[in-house]
């Protein structure tokens, strides 16, 4: 149980590195690929409530902690659960592939957009490194 607990902070840590790491991005050079963290357009249940700011964020941090939660456990089978690589290397991939839900939405940014899904991997990649840095010092 201990685990679990600590698993939910560091995937909530991880996600606020993310965000702050998307937004630095966009602050610096000006990518809109932020916005997907918070986008629930493509999510036919709770698209409902995407007017709402909090369920925005509330989305991102479920995600980023149920992410983190999952995939330490579907690493343990493999000995690879506090090994730093898996994260990054799932992490990395996974939001490349995700980027192109924004075809399923009229906000920003495009999906043909290189620079934004340049911007919004490398977040991802930020994403795993810490939250696979934190797993390998905490657990």
């Amino acid at each position: 149980m201990i685990t679990f607990l600590k698993l939910i902070i560091i995937g909530f840590i991880s996600g606020l590195i993310l965000a702050a790491t998307a937004k630095i991005i966009r602050f610096t050079i000006g990518s809109k690929a932020e916005i997907l963290l918070y986008n629930m357009d493509y999510m036919p249940v709770i698209k409902r409530w995407s007017d709402q700011w909090i369920t925005g964020i509330i989305f991102h941090y479920a995600t980023c902690i149920s992410s983190v939660v999952v995939l330490f456990y579907m690493l343990i089978p493999f000995g690879w659960e506090t090994n730093i690589w898996p994260y990054v290397l799932v992490y990395t991939a996974g939001s490349g592939v995700l980027y192109f839900l924004s075809l399923f939405t009229d906000q920003p940014p495009a999906p043909n957009s290189f620079s934004s899904w340049l911007c919004w991997t490398f977040s991802h990649t930020v994403f795993g490194l810490a939250a696979g840095l934190l797993i390998k010092w905490w657990i």
